[in-house]
């Protein structure tokens, strides 16, 4: 392989790369700082060829871009600003559970939580019993962690404290019966 066809093939595969990437930055609506990384050209008219090849694509855009020049090393840097929501936006709904933060609390959290309700519930004059249904996990948790806090909760309120363990409630629900 001579060197001419050797550029040749690099230029052929960053003016398709160009190509690429602005379809990649509209279907993912990417915006912010960009670096775009092209094979190394020794050619500066080469260099001059997939930049002004990359600007073409870009017109089309309806985001607002800016573009500076393919340095020594190959490197593009551009900026390029949304146009719209990412298309996760546009395919997914936020969790239910954790309405789209990525996290639940825990299951110490609610066992605590439960905690401050019995106390806030109990009535002094009453007899009877309680039974508390949780998630499974927060079930496990209860009973590996907290058998100590359960003795004191039932001895301050004077009655007992039944946790049962029910697969239909999510990790943060828990219902309370008195008896």
């Amino acid at each position: 392989v001579g060197k001419e066809s050797h550029e040749k093939t690099i230029l052929r595969t960053n003016l398709e790369a160009a190509e690429e990437v602005v379809y990649q930055l509209q279907l993912r609506n990417i915006g912010g700082i960009i670096i775009i990384d092209f094979i190394d050209m020794e050619v500066q008219q080469h260099r001059q060829m997939v930049y002004q090849a990359l600007k073409d694509h870009l017109r089309n855009d309806k985001a607002r871009s800016k573009i500076l020049q393919i340095s020594e090393m190959g490197l593009v840097e551009m900026t390029r600003k949304r146009d719209r929501e990412n298309l996760s936006r546009y395919l997914c709904d936020p969790c239910p559970y954790c309405e789209g933060t990525g996290q639940i609390k825990s299951s110490a959290t609610v066992s605590y939580e439960i905690f401050r309700e019995i106390q806030r519930c109990y009535r002094k004059e009453q007899k009877g019993s309680m039974t508390v249904y949780v998630h499974e996990d927060v079930h496990q948790y209860l009973m590996n962690n907290e058998n100590e806090s359960i003795t004191k909760l039932e001895e301050v309120s004077g009655m007992p404290l039944v946790f049962r363990s029910s697969p239909d409630l999510h990790h943060e629900q828990f219902e309370m019966y008195e008896y």
